[in-house]
C-alpha cells in the first residue's frame, strides 16, 4: 500500500511539473521572441522595406508648358542659360503642331504633326532637354481661349498636365500669358497658360485627380490601379506673351539678356536659340530671324509662393525643400450693381479666372484691347449685359465709334431677366485708312429707370501687310 501511495504521489508530482512546463515554456519562448538579446527590453517589430521615393530621373527645376512646336523659341535663350547653370528643364507641348504651312515638303495634317514632334524633340535635345511630352490637342487658329479649352477638353487636358507636374516636381513653371493681347494672340497659346496655371494650383491638392496619388497595392504586380504619384506644390509661375508690344513688361518680371556667352558652347545664348530654331525646318522660322533672338527675354511673374521680388531672378528665394500646398482663392461671385455691362467671351472669362487663381495682377497689365485689320473680316466683340435687380429690364445698348467705323447690329434694346444676363454679339468693321492706329470704342447700356453702365475697348488699327511684317520681326 505504501508503494502504491508513493507511486500515486509521484504521478501527481510529474503531472504538476508537466503543467508548469506547459505554462512556462511558451512564456519563455514569447519572451525570447520579444526581448532584446541580453538586454531584457522589448525589441522592434520586423521593419518594413523603405518607402519608395518619387522617381528622381524626372525631377526638374523648370517645367515649360507651351502650345506648339516652336513656341519654345521665345524663351530658348534663357533655357540654355539655365541649363548652363545646372538647372534641369522639362517641357510639355499641348499640341503636335498639325496645322500650318510646310516649308520643306508636302506633308500636312497628322503627317506634319509627326514631323513637327520630331523637330521639337531634336530642338529640345540640342538645348539639353530630354524629358518632353506631347499631349496631342487639336492645333487651330483664332483669338478665343474658350474655343481651345472646348476642343482640347479642359478636364482631360488638365488631368494630364497635373499628372506631369506631379511626376516632374518642378520648382518653377514657365508658360504662355493667359490674356487677350494685340499680336498673334493665339487661342492655343492662351489655353496653354490657362491649363498650366490650373495645374500649378491643383497638383498639390490630393483631392484633385485623386487616382493619381493613390498608392498601388503592389508596384511589382500587373494592372495596378492607383498611379503612385504624390501631390506637389510648385513655387513660382511665370508667363511670356506673343504680344506685338512689350511696354507693359516693365517692372512685372525679370529681364534676361541673350548676349551672354555660354562657356560650355563658346557662343552666345542668342546664337544657341537661333541654332535650335534650325531644327524647325517645316516652319521656316530660322531664315533672317537672328535679330529676334538677340532681343532680351521678358518674363511676367504670375505669382510666387516663396517670396522674392517681381523682377528678381526666377530662382530667387527658392530652396530645395518642398513647400506645403497653398490653396488658390477659387471662384467668388462678383458683386455687381443694379446694371452692369462688360466685354464677354475671353475677357469675361479672364475677369473671373485671374482672381480665382491669385494672379489678378495680370488685370493691371493693360486695359482690354483687340486688333482690327484693314480690309479683313470684322472684329468680333462680345458684350454681356447684367441685370442685378429683382425685376426684368429692357436695356438699350448704344455704341460710340470713331469716324468711319461701323458695327452690326446697331443700337438695340435687349430684354434681360431679373438677376440675369444677356450675351450680345457685335461685329465691328474698321476703315481702310486711318491716321491714328489706336482707337477707343465705347458701349453704353441704359434702362428706363435711369440705371446706366458702359464698357470700353482699345482697338489697334493696322493694315494686314504691316501686321504680318510686325509679326515676322517680333
Amino acid at each position: 500500500m505504501r508503494t502504491a501511495s508513493f507511486n500515486y504521489r509521484l504521478i501527481l508530482a510529474c503531472l504538476f511539473i508537466l503543467a508548469c512546463l506547459c505554462v512556462l515554456i511558451p512564456g519563455a519562448m514569447f519572451a525570447q521572441a520579444t526581448d532584446s538579446p541580453g538586454k531584457g527590453k522589448p525589441a522592434s517589430l520586423p521593419v518594413a522595406p523603405p518607402k519608395l521615393s518619387p522617381d528622381a530621373r524626372y525631377k526638374t527645376d523648370i517645367l515649360l508648358v507651351i502650345a506648339h512646336p516652336d513656341d519654345d523659341l521665345a524663351v530658348d535663350a534663357y533655357l540654355a542659360k539655365a541649363i548652363d547653370e545646372g538647372k534641369r528643364v522639362s517641357a510639355i507641348f499641348m499640341t503636335r503642331g498639325r496645322a500650318g504651312q510646310n516649308f520643306v515638303g508636302n506633308e500636312q495634317g497628322l503627317a506634319l504633326a509627326d514631323e513637327r514632334e520630331l523637330e521639337a524633340r531634336r530642338a529640345m535635345a540640342f538645348l539639353g532637354i530630354t524629358d518632353v511630352w506631347f499631349l496631342n490637342g487639336p492645333d487651330h487658329p483664332g483669338p478665343d481661349v474658350l474655343h481651345s479649352l472646348e476642343l482640347w477638353g479642359d478636364g482631360p487636358a488638365l488631368s494630364r498636365v497635373v499628372r506631369l507636374v506631379r511626376l516632374t516636381r518642378p520648382e518653377v513653371v514657365i508658360t504662355m500669358l493667359p490674356d487677350y493681347v494685340v499680336g498673334e494672340n493665339h487661342t492655343n497659346h492662351q489655353a496653354a497658360g490657362v491649363i498650366a496655371t490650373e495645374a500649378f494650383d491643383l497638383a498639390g491638392d490630393p483631392l484633385a485627380f485623386p487616382e493619381q496619388v493613390e498608392a498601388p497595392r503592389n508596384h511589382l504586380d500587373f494592372e495596378q490601379y492607383g498611379e503612385g504619384l504624390r501631390p506637389w506644390q510648385a513655387k513660382k509661375i511665370y508667363y511670356f506673351s506673343d504680344s506685338l508690344y512689350t511696354d507693359f513688361y516693365k517692372g512685372i518680371g525679370p529681364k534676361y539678356s541673350t548676349q551672354g556667352v555660354s562657356v560650355a558652347r563658346g557662343k552666345s545664348y542668342a546664337q544657341i536659340a537661333y541654332d535650335a530654331a534650325g531644327y524647325y525646318e517645316t516652319q521656316g522660322v530660322q531664315v533672317g530671324m537672328m535679330p529676334y533672338y538677340k532681343k532680351p527675354i521678358y518674363l511676367i511673374l504670375g505669382k510666387s509662393l516663396v517670396g522674392g521680388t517681381p523682377t528678381g531672378d526666377i530662382f530667387q528665394d527658392i530652396t530645395a525643400a518642398p513647400i506645403a500646398y497653398v490653396r488658390a482663392r477659387g471662384y467668388e461671385p462678383p458683386v455687381r450693381p443694379a446694371l452692369s455691362v462688360e466685354l464677354g467671351g475671353p475677357w469675361a472669362f479672364y475677369n473671373l479666372f485671374w482672381p480665382a487663381h491669385n494672379i489678378e495682377r495680370l488685370s493691371r497689365l493693360f486695359s482690354p484691347q483687340a486688333i482690327c485689320l484693314s480690309g479683313q473680316p470684322p472684329l468680333w466683340v462680345p458684350i454681356l449685359i447684367h441685370n442685378n435687380t429683382d425685376t426684368a429690364e429692357r436695356v438699350s445698348l448704344r455704341s460710340t465709334l470713331p469716324a468711319g467705323w461701323t458695327e452690326a447690329p446697331g443700337p438695340m434694346i435687349y430684354p434681360v431677366g431679373a438677376h440675369g444676363s444677356y450675351p450680345v454679339t457685335l461685329y465691328v468693321s474698321c476703315p481702310k485708312t486711318q491716321k491714328v492706329t489706336w482707337k477707343t470704342l465705347t458701349w453704353r447700356a441704359e434702362t428706363k429707370g435711369g440705371n446706366s453702365a458702359s464698357v470700353k475697348l482699345r482697338v489697334n488699327w493696322m493694315k494686314l501687310e504691316d501686321f504680318l511684317t510686325a509679326m515676322n520681326s517680333q
